[in-house]
């Protein structure tokens, strides 16, 4: 689970002081104990119980035009802090099922009921309410290939909640949680490292019942891409999605390159054949070419029909 810092601070510090600090050339995000080093600051912005409110109102007057251009999230998080290339602050809001913002939304806007691991890691404190609740697993990462449907060796923890003034730090790679409502609205306040790397590092939703990879949670732009540039046979991007295709630092982005220019060729065996390259691959690769190939031949019938119902 999470590792969980204690922190006896009592005195109180603003938003800017974090960040200096922070920003000093010692802290590492990517080093755990460095960013477990950064939480007793964390615990006295957690103090400060007027900075969050300040900055909530000011952004309402300001028909919230920072969080416009800095918030990639959706109405959940309050971004407080963009500038760093290393990491970012941002608030969440955990709503209780009985608020309306729930009732309206769902599980889904809140990630409840998901049970999953993060890319990065994170450190986070309960700043408001009594913190929403998780029931938290471990498991290997490097034992993973990373196929949805593989078996995991998920190994319950406990089930806990983020309380008032609680510091955690989650482990990209390591730390599972199956977050759950909390039971009135809450706030955390969370530092979370950043780097341009990340998007190609898997994220995972799993099954803990079944203890298996659900699906690969995180996408990336390139993937869209890839698929518009492979079916540009005379076109200048063709010749780089192939290139994608026999070799990539990530190996969901080359699977992705292999299985667009099989959906570009013009028949079902074409297509079977293309991803056949994909069996010298990693295992990853591999096994992720062999379910393609498979989807398609098990469609074979609906897709070959419907050539043939759209050639003149």
């Amino acid at each position: 689970m999470p590792r969980v810092i204690p922190c006896d601070e009592d005195d109180s510090i603003e938003l800017g002081d974090l960040i200096a600090a922070l920003n000093e050339d010692g802290f590492d995000p990517g080093d755990e104990d460095s960013f477990a080093a950064a939480a007793p600051l964390l615990k006295r912005l957690a103090n400060n119980r007027g900075f969050l409110a300040d900055i909530a109102v000011a952004e309402l007057k300001d028909r919230c035009a920072r969080q416009g251009i800095d918030n990639r999230y959706s109405s959940q998080v309050i971004m407080l802090h963009r500038a760093s290339e290393k990491y970012f602050i941002r608030a969440n809001f955990w709503p209780s099922e009985r608020d309306s913002v729930f009732k309206t939304s769902g599980n889904s806007p809140f990630f409840y009921h998901v049970p999953h691991d993060h890319n990065f890691s994170f450190l986070t404190v309960g700043y408001l309410g009594p913190g929403y609740w998780s029931e938290y697993y471990e498991y290997d990462f490097g034992a993973v290939t990373g196929i949805p449907g593989e078996k995991v060796d998920l190994r319950f923890v406990e089930k806990s909640r983020l309380e008032p003034g609680k510091v955690m730090l989650y482990r990209a790679h390591r730390d599972v949680h199956n977050q759950l409502p909390a039971d009135d609205m809450s706030v955390s306040i969370n530092i979370m490292h950043a780097s341009p790397s990340l998007a190609f590092l898997n994220q995972y939703r799993f099954d803990v019942k079944t203890c298996e990879i659900a699906e690969i949670l995180n996408k990336s732009s390139t993937e869209a891409l890839l698929a518009l540039a492979a079916q540009q046979r005379d076109g200048n991007g063709r010749d780089l999605v192939e290139h994608f295709a026999a070799g990539h630092p990530c190996e969901r982005i080359q699977f992705a390159a292999l299985r667009e220019l099989a959906a570009a060729e013009p028949d079902v065996d074409s297509a079977i054949e293309r991803l056949a390259a994909g069996a010298g691959a990693s295992r990853f690769i591999a096994a992720m070419s062999a379910m393609e190939a498979a989807r398609i031949s098990a469609g074979r019938g609906w897709i070959e029909g419907g050539s043939a119902q759209s050639a003149p």
